[in-house]
């Protein structure tokens, strides 16, 4: 019995993460680029792959072994530190959760045809009954897993009438006309910065499985919610080169929207109104457990209270929202911050993992630990640069 409950949190920590990372922005991001690059962003889909899982792998295992959360991590090892991370996630958590709350909007507009404002309402409604119920953290897990395969079955389908050059697609993506760094640090971003690494790490914290012997299970999980993620980035790749292929122009408004109507009509409209809703929503729920999950530790009555600070967390989102109508430009920089929360997150934890009063004996592998001063350094240079273009950007 315990084996199957724990391989039902692994899933609900891989799909809580998955769901997490594919939001409106994954679904416009990864349609504009392959607008861009054409079957050459298969390459970027592969490199983009191979950094998420280095990063996740590190942090997640990080986590079970010390059994604390990051920002206690980051606290013992720096005093301070912690709370420093804590504030970068929970603003960076709800700026992007003012987008999805905003994206699940779009979507009940697309299905219903009610307006994205009182759309947006009702999904922030349904996401607080989510966390209200007493088995909360259960309902979440199974929420994300059931509009997971939705999400992905319902583009398999479009990805088929799209009828996209599958052979070009594998040749390009280990022999790419051109590379875009841009590219592959935007998708990184998308998939494991900001708190969305975090989302299945401190879910399965919560669920009770950490500590040495939960390592091998702990990393299965980690690796299956990039796999999730991916697989869905890839039929959607494929959907829209499909369409690109055949010499349609995407909507610009719009790109997503226009690959599912262009590959399958009215009904793929319809489909794309359900998949935005789904992956909107989703992540929704994802941000605010996650954000909450890094205040919580500091203080008794936080702990306590944490279900509440969630619902108060996408109450706040979604009347942002719902009053302001679009996020406003402050927002930008928050997104660009957002770009430097995975290599100090991820830095954080590769020196956590030599520090015995925080990991015992446990000996981290070194070449894991070289993968990640490697994405470290990337993403460092990447966050910055995106940090420096966005303020110019808010004073436009």
């Amino acid at each position: 019995m315990k084996k199957q409950t724990n391989a039902s949190l692994l899933l609900g920590a891989a799909f809580l993460m998955a769901t997490s990372a594919i939001g409106p922005g994954f679904l416009t991001q990864t349609t504009v680029f392959t607008e861009t690059l054409l079957a050459s962003f298969g390459f970027v889909i592969l490199i983009s792959i191979i950094i998420d899982i280095g990063a996740q792998m590190n942090i997640w295992r990080i986590i079970a072994v010390s059994e604390k959360r990051a920002q206690d991590i980051a606290n013992d090892l720096l005093p301070g530190l912690g709370y420093f991370l804590a504030v970068l996630i929970v603003m960076g958590g709800l700026a992007f959760n003012i987008g999805n709350i905003a994206g699940a909007g779009l979507g009940t507009n697309v299905i219903f045809g009610i307006s994205p404002e009182m759309g947006a309402l009702l999904s922030g409604i349904l996401a607080i009954g989510i966390f209200i119920v007493k088995e909360a953290g259960r309902l979440m897990d199974r929420f994300t897993q059931i509009l997971g395969f939705v999400m992905i079955g319902l583009t398999i389908y479009v990805m088929f009438t799209a009828q996209p050059p599958v052979g070009e697609a594998v040749v390009k993506t280990f022999a790419p006309d051109k590379i875009d760094i841009l590219a592959i640090i935007t998708l990184v971003g998308g998939t494991v910065g900001g708190y969305i690494t975090f989302a299945g790490g401190h879910r399965l914290i919560d669920a009770g499985v950490k500590g040495k012997e939960a390592l091998p299970e702990v990393t299965k999980s980690s690796i299956s919610a990039i796999g999730i993620a991916s697989i869905m980035r890839i039929f959607l790749f494929l959907a829209a080169l499909g369409v690109v292929s055949q010499g349609l122009a995407l909507d610009p408004s719009n790109p997503p929207a226009s690959v599912f109507q262009l590959a399958a009509g009215n009904i793929g409209y319809k489909i794309f109104g359900v998949v935005m809703w789904a992956a909107a929503v989703t992540s929704v729920v994802g941000a605010a457990y996650t954000s909450v999950s890094f205040i919580r530790t500091f203080s008794p009555v936080l702990e306590k209270y944490h279900k509440w600070l969630i619902v108060s967390f996408i109450a706040i989102s979604t009347l942002v929202f719902v009053i302001i109508g679009k996020p406003v430009k402050i927002l930008v920089l928050v997104g660009s911050l957002n770009g430097l929360i995975l290599p100090i997150a991820l830095g954080v934890m590769l020196v956590a993992a030599y520090k015995t009063k925080i990991v015992g004996d446990y000996k981290h592998p070194l070449w894991m630990t070289i993968f990640g001063v490697i994405i470290v350094a990337a993403m460092s240079y990447m966050g910055v640069y995106s940090l420096i273009n966005g303020i110019p950007q808010l004073f436009k």
